[in-house]
């Protein structure tokens, strides 16, 4: 179990994220059109997991921004902005906000990934709901960079995930 705050106040989460150097799990999401993503369908490319709680928050909106924009142009490298959104909202969201260059991803259908990536909040007002994390996996599904944001109301380190894209 990890502990991060929600505007000073401790929340914890079901876990820790994956180590450096170990084997991502394998996980299946929703897309906004209903059908499922796993990770091994991204074999061979670099993925940035960007977790947050929702697309409905100013902080996660931001961060969906910033990677859209980072990720352009890198035709190896994929991001998903992964929360327990309903896909209908997260597809609205990135269509509204013209992003083509993020995947969004739901954990509504399969409650494992955050257990899985230790991200589930399991108490306070977000229980349920992912912490903001980011995991970077390399070509070969090798972990290579995470980060629990200790402040889920702040944004992660972009500059440290661009030096990996």
């Amino acid at each position: 179990m990890a502990q991060v705050t929600l505007k000073g106040n401790p929340v914890n989460t079901s876990g820790s994220l994956p180590s450096i150097g170990s084997l991502a799990p394998d996980f299946t999401l929703v897309k906004p059109d209903l059908g499922n993503l796993t990770l091994s369908d991204l074999k061979g490319k670099k993925v940035i997991l960007s977790i947050s709680p929702s697309l409905d928050t100013s902080v996660c909106a931001t961060a969906a921004r910033k990677f859209n924009l980072m990720a352009a142009g890198k035709d190896n490298v994929v991001v998903l902005a992964i929360t327990m959104d309903l896909p209908f909202a997260a597809g609205r969201f990135c269509t509204i906000e013209g992003i083509t260059n993020v995947i969004s991803l739901s954990g509504f259908r399969n409650k494992s990934f955050g257990k899985d990536y230790g991200v589930e909040i399991i108490d306070g007002p977000f229980k349920g709901l992912y912490a903001r994390a980011i995991v970077a996996i390399d070509e070969n599904g090798k972990v290579i960079h995470t980060q629990l944001v200790p402040e889920i109301a702040t944004e992660p380190d972009y500059e440290k995930v661009l030096g990996l894209l």
